[in-house]
């Protein structure tokens, strides 16, 4: 799905079909209520960043359950992908969310900062972790979550088994390799520069996770030596 020249209907139903993957295994609700929803507040907003987006159907769901919660929260979610960015803004019009395709890198130079800033399914698409990690943390102000997969045999058997179920899209073929390019627990921490905290969550997940706020890593994490 991430090659230029995909089958773009395919790719649409693959969008779709991930806010029903997203909300089955990668655990948003637990981490909702652990680390988004004690930020927030009533009366001033708190600013979330979603980078690499996709589909968008996250960070919708991250402003919908502060809405019913009565907190505020302004959402900003961006993915470079032009594809992505286009169904998002699409398909969540009227979800409050403000989608832009744009990198994280853009949002960097630009002077940007939030509160919070969060990603889904990212890491294992990536070739190295340092510049992402380094951005993604001059861009908070607080807390930075990295939510993905955490590689074993028996996630790779147990999305074999139940994703015949997602027919005429990418979901069984992408998430499938994902799984094999995605990281175990040990393998992240060994990975991530110092500073940042690994935990494994159920079902199958790594969060990778970094508070800028407590004065450790000011301008982002620390190169590793």
């Amino acid at each position: 799905m991430d090659l230029p020249g995909c089958d773009p209907g395919r790719l649409e139903r693959t969008y779709a079909q991930f806010a029903l993957v997203n909300r089955v295994v990668a655990g948003w609700r637990g981490i909702y209520r652990k680390e988004v929803r004690p930020r927030l507040s009533k009366d001033s907003p708190t600013s979330l960043l979603d980078i690499g987006c996709g589909g968008g159907d996250v960070p919708v769901l991250l402003a919908r359950w502060a809405a019913r919660d009565g907190l505020r929260l302004e959402v900003t979610a961006i993915d470079p992908d032009p594809r992505a960015s286009l169904f998002a803004r699409a398909r969540h019009a009227s979800s409050g969310v403000a989608f832009r395709q744009a990198a994280a890198a853009e949002l960097v130079e630009e002077g940007r900062r939030y509160d919070l800033v969060v990603s889904n399914h990212v890491l294992h698409h990536l070739d190295g972790l340092d510049a992402f990690l380094a951005e993604s943390a001059l861009l908070s102000r607080g807390v930075v979550i990295h939510n993905d997969i955490r590689r074993s045999p028996a996630a790779y058997a147990l999305f074999y088994a139940a994703s015949w179920v997602f027919t005429g899209s990418y979901i069984r073929q992408d998430g499938l390799t994902s799984v094999r390019r995605s990281y175990t627990a040990a393998e992240l921490a060994a990975a991530a520069p110092r500073g940042w905290t690994v935990t494994r969550h159920a079902p199958f997940r790594n969060v990778l996770r970094v508070d800028t706020a407590s004065g450790d890593h000011p301008e982002g994490p620390a190169p590793r030596a």
